[in-house]
């Protein structure tokens, strides 16, 4: 691989973009099951999945943010980070001519 910069801003951005999904279907299941959701097989794997992202937005989000309130602030952190991927990405392809899509 001649590119392997490029390489890596792809996996970073594909990561993150899993992330974002599993944010999303974690709160669209959060809205269909309701109070129930915490016994949904699926909702767990959903808890598993976005626990690092969500701990790690915790730890930099002042203790007057609820906790209820930091899955939303992940999901905003995550949408940024993806755009910012996005731009570096462009970038990097307009740096060294080639075409990326």
């Amino acid at each position: 691989m001649n590119h392997p910069e490029l390489f890596m801003l792809g996996v970073l951005r594909a990561l993150v973009e899993v992330a974002g999904l599993f944010l999303l279907g974690q709160g669209l299941l959060a809205l269909l099951a309701g109070s129930r959701r915490h016994d949904n097989t699926m909702y767990k794997l959903f808890l598993i999945v976005t626990g690092p992202v969500v701990k790690a937005t915790r730890m930099v989000t002042p203790r007057q943010i609820i906790d209820k309130h930091v899955p939303f602030i992940s999901f905003a952190v995550l949408f940024w980070l993806w755009i910012a991927l996005n731009w570096l990405k462009r970038l990097y392809c307009d740096a060294h001519m080639l075409q990326c899509f």
